[in-house]
């Protein structure tokens, strides 16, 4: 594999022989991986914690806690259960190499060990463990830019549907509140024309960022399209939701955004509604906001407008 390097690994090794030790140490070590030798199964768990090893090489037999007990306590533990268990061991009873591949080993080597066995299977086991591991960033990377707007780094419309529609779904079975916010930048379209399409860009996303910055932890904002965004707010009557909506609109009528050798400044017109038992589904306290917001713009812009139902 290209991107295997042993100098990203750490293995950690555990033995009560002596010679073992210092011969898995010297070999490991030489063919370039970061190593932690241990001499007894007491010190592992407290280790797992300081270090997170990238695999393990275990002795089955060792005195107190032995390697069967060890691997279980190891696999129990959710923080540990990906790391690879390799079994080093002089014993040849089948019973316990298929114990040990019933608590979650992957290998085991036998004992006196063969250098170069011993390192092709660590990388084995190690290239297994890395390509799962970036496999596991790139699905989280995807979905996490299946859920964001690709400008602004807030959600997308796609994620904030389906937020509203489960949230939608809670309210109407639990008889709880929230207010949907829709705003528009105002006169965004002279912006674009007068100061190009990259300034335009960079003023919706200082848009998004104060509008962020405006809500709590459990509020969304989402990019609703062009310079519209969308705003859900949990748990909110409709005389919290136009103060927020004031609170944004102020907000960015006091800033002036720089954007190369431009100073601007602008002003945005909101749109408020609230769910109310009527809603048959969130589409209808969307609706809603969405007139409010054209009644805004349609009164001069830069203004705050409600529809309660």
């Amino acid at each position: 594999m290209a991107n295997y390097n042993p100098k990203n690994f750490l293995i950690l090794a555990v033995d009560d022989n002596s010679i073992n030790r210092i011969l898995l140490d010297k070999l490991l070590k030489k063919e370039g991986y970061k190593t932690k030798i241990l001499s007894s199964s007491e010190q592992v768990m407290l280790c797992l914690t300081e270090f997170k090893p990238d695999l393990i090489l275990l002795d089955l037999m060792m005195p107190n806690i032995n390697g069967l007990e060890l691997c279980e306590q190891i696999k129990l533990n959710p923080h540990f259960q990906e790391i690879p268990i390799i079994f080093i061991t002089a014993s040849d009873e089948k019973q316990d190499l298929l114990k040990a591949f019933d608590l979650g080993a992957v290998d085991y080597i036998t004992k006196p060990f063969h250098n170069q066995e011993l390192l092709a299977r660590v990388k084995n086991h190690l290239e297994l463990k890395f390509t799962r591991d970036e496999l596991r960033k790139a699905l989280v990377e995807l979905e996490k830019l299946a859920k964001t707007d690709e400008l602004t780094g807030i959600s997308n419309r796609r994620n904030f549907i389906a937020l509203a529609e489960r949230e939608f779904n809670l309210a109407k079975r639990q008889k709880r509140s929230f207010s949907l916010l829709i705003l528009d930048i105002d006169y965004f379209k002279k912006i674009n024309d007068n100061y190009g399409h990259p300034t335009g860009d960079y003023v919706i996303k200082s848009v998004a960022q104060q509008c962020v910055e405006c809500l709590r932890k459990e509020d969304l904002c989402a990019r609703w399209g062009g310079e519209e965004f969308i705003i859900f707010l949990s748990e909110t009557e409709l005389k919290q939701s136009i103060i927020v909506g004031n609170r944004i609109k102020e907000t960015i009528e006091n800033q002036t955004i720089i954007a190369e050798s431009h100073q601007i400044n602008i002003t945005i017109s909101v749109g408020v509604s609230i769910y109310t038992e009527k809603d048959e589904n969130v589409n209808q306290t969307i609706s809603r906001a969405d007139k409010a917001l054209y009644r805004a713009k349609n009164h001069g812009r830069n203004q705050v407008v409600a529809i309660e139902n």
